[in-house]
């Protein structure tokens, strides 16, 4: 365990003060010399242009500070829900959290899902109720809903008989102690803490007001006394969660590593293309140019529990770990938190600029995986995939002030699925013409709701051989990225029923080419089923607005799961169609007179007539126009059938 090192996040409800926060406990460790402002946009921790001229975070920023001997690697993260998934990135990278929640509005919707990303993560958690100097204000009541709606064990430090209440609930033999009657000191209930928090019983709670300092080094205290340190895995295991760009050294990584150590000049395998023929991801060896502490200092080398910049790894890509991913404490996953729902067409504000736009939104892809920055060769349109309309104006701005490139964005389209809709077989046989041979059979049935894609095979080593079975599954990415309505297929078994190879015309591509074929076969043998995008919608509310909510959620084909009321307020919990609600936050802003807060997250995929839902284009050629698909596959084998985008 690195003992004078933490790793922290700082999460919050957008407006809830958490870059305030940030700036203050910088300015108290003495990392720098004023604060910065959000609104004039000078905060440290907000360095992009869109960041200082709009006042709001975009991208999550590591920062480094020292107290009382420690460093501190604070990541602030953004508030927004259309970036969360620069929070979840970040959780990747962090040892324990700190939830900031205003002392005005309380619990709002994106503090709980932020609380629940933590949870799933089995991450510590410390809350600090901020702007307890704002008219209105109750640090205790703010206290009470973190209980009531996020966590029983959740104690406000500076009350001794709160917080000795939940220490005692989490540990027995104090709770004997307790219902005896025995005086139990703070100072041993204090002792407790670090230990509690960190295995997510206990979640102290701290109060001040950022805008004016209050309250900031005791919650650096706190965050030195029961937020763990980092511990080494032993194994070298790394993890990307960011990327930086710099004018000298090019493309950067922020990584995370939780075991081993990494030097500069070092050699690291990382994953590089995938080969069309076998459909296997070859590995090159990238050797490290230049590495950076977390306070963007030259440091030579990264050490477990340390978070810092890797220069000369232009190869990897965010979420991709390096040595042991068994050493992982948690597993990485791109869009647990969010993922993007829409998807929209870019297109220049001059033609001749269309080259540059797609390399510029390639970059940024880069950046933000879940961005998928998609050029479709086959039509030239250029498409991205956005959580919504505020991530499509900083994508429009950073594209202008970045770049240099004007852009202009069509109306979202939201991103359906689909599946079969019921068992069918589907049938390839290429064999001609020669040389060439593989004949495949499937047989295909539709899967329970968010079970994904299941394969396996019935068939045997002499009619297929094993290295041939593995190339077929290997190519269902492939097949199944675009069904008969255009969709991604999901949500079916497909088990290989039959088929055979030659032994003397089999290609090594053949199996990778019929694939598709069959599967295509099937597809449209069985019919299509439309699925669409459910969110699952968060909102607090006036109590008298309750009622005209659940009316808009019926009117958008959702149903209302939940009603909780406290005070002069309500949260509610609504399942609604994507397509029904990309305006709903406007509207709920005119229903509530701006009182109203939502936040949103997908729940998953659900039937939908075809007439309240979408096709999409073929980005390439169908399979099932068997001649031009067989040209494809021979003639461009880097691209072709294999160009999934």
């Amino acid at each position: 365990m690195v003992g004078n090192l933490r790793n922290i996040g700082i999460l919050a409800h957008v407006d809830a003060g958490k870059t305030t926060l940030s700036e203050q406990l910088l300015l108290r460790a003495g990392a720098i010399r004023r604060a910065g402002s959000v609104d004039s946009g000078t905060a440290h921790t907000d360095n992009l242009p869109v960041e200082q001229r709009r006042g709001i975070s975009v991208r999550a920023t590591c920062v480094r500070l020292r107290w009382k001997g420690a460093d501190i690697n604070l990541i602030d993260t953004p508030g927004h829900a259309d970036f969360s998934a620069e929070i979840e990135r970040s959780l990747w990278a962090i040892d324990g959290a700190v939830i900031v929640v205003s002392a005005v509005e309380g619990v709002q919707p994106q503090t709980e899902l932020l609380f629940e990303a933590l949870r799933e993560q089995g991450l510590p958690i410390l809350f600090f109720v901020n702007k307890t100097d704002r008219e209105g204000a109750d640090a205790r009541r703010a206290a009470g809903e973190i209980r009531s709606r996020l966590a029983p064990g959740a104690a406000l430090v500076g009350d001794a008989d709160s917080l000795l209440e939940a220490v005692a609930d989490a540990d027995d033999g104090l709770m004997e102690r307790y219902l005896a009657g025995e005086t139990i000191p703070e100072s041993e209930v204090r002792t407790l803490l670090p230990a509690l928090t960190a295995q997510g019983k206990v979640f102290p709670i701290l109060a001040g007001s950022a805008l004016r300092g209050e309250g900031i080094e005791p919650l650096l205290d706190a965050v030195l006394e029961w937020l763990p340190a980092p511990r080494d895995g032993g194994d070298l295991c790394g993890v990307a969660f960011a990327v930086t760009r710099d004018k000298t050294l090019g493309k950067g990584v922020w990584m995370r590593l939780y075991g081993g150590r990494l030097e500069t000049r070092a050699a690291i395998s990382l994953p590089g293309r995938i080969d069309p023929l076998t459909q296997e991801r070859t590995m090159v060896q990238s050797k490290i140019t230049q590495i950076r502490g977390a306070d963007l200092a030259d440091a030579g080398s990264l050490s477990a529990g340390e978070i810092g910049i890797v220069y000369g790894v232009g190869q990897m890509r965010i979420g991709q770990v390096i040595g042991s991913e068994a050493s992982l404490p948690r597993k990485v996953r791109l869009g647990a938190l969010k993922t993007p729902v829409m998807t929209v067409r870019v297109l220049p504000e001059r033609e001749e600029e269309m080259p540059a736009l797609a390399a510029a939104c390639m970059e940024l892809s880069d950046e933000d995986p879940l961005l998928h920055a998609r050029h479709v060769r086959s039509t030239g349109e250029l498409h991205v995939e956005v959580m919504g309309a505020i991530q499509m104006e900083i994508l429009e701005e950073a594209l202008r002030t970045r770049f240099g490139l004007g852009a202009r964005f069509e109306k979202p389209t939201v991103i359906y699925r689909e599946t079969i809709a019921r068992e069918a077989e589907g049938f390839a046989a290429y064999t001609m013409p020669k040389p060439c041979w593989a004949i495949l059979r499937f047989l295909i049935k539709p899967g329970p709701r968010g079970s994904g894609v299941q394969f396996r095979s019935e068939v045997s080593g002499q009619d297929i051989a094993p290295r041939y079975q593995h190339q077929v599954e290997q190519a269902l990415p492939l097949a199944l990225h675009q069904g008969r309505l255009g969709w991604e297929v999901t949500d079916v078994d497909i088990t290989l029923v039959g088929g055979s190879h030659h032994q003397f015309h089999t290609h090594p591509l053949d199996f990778i080419v019929a694939t598709p074929w069959a599967i295509q076969d099937g597809l449209a043998r069985g019919g299509s089923t439309l699925l669409e995008p459910v969110l699952e919608l968060r909102l607090r509310v006036p109590q008298e607005c309750v009622g005209r909510v659940m009316t808009d959620v019926t009117a958008m084909r959702g149903e209302v799961s939940e009603v909780r009321t406290a005070d002069d307020s309500a949260a509610v919990v609504a399942m609604v169609p994507v397509a029904e609600s990309m305006e709903y936050p406007m509207k709920l802003a005119q229903v509530t007179g701006g009182r109203g807060s939502m936040s949103a997250r997908l729940h998953g995929y659900r039937e939908c007539p075809l007439e309240k839902g979408a096709t999409a284009a073929r980005r390439n050629v169908d399979p099932l126009d068997t001649s031009r698909y067989i040209l494809a596959a021979r003639s461009a084998l880097e691209g072709g059938i294999f160009d999934m985008d």
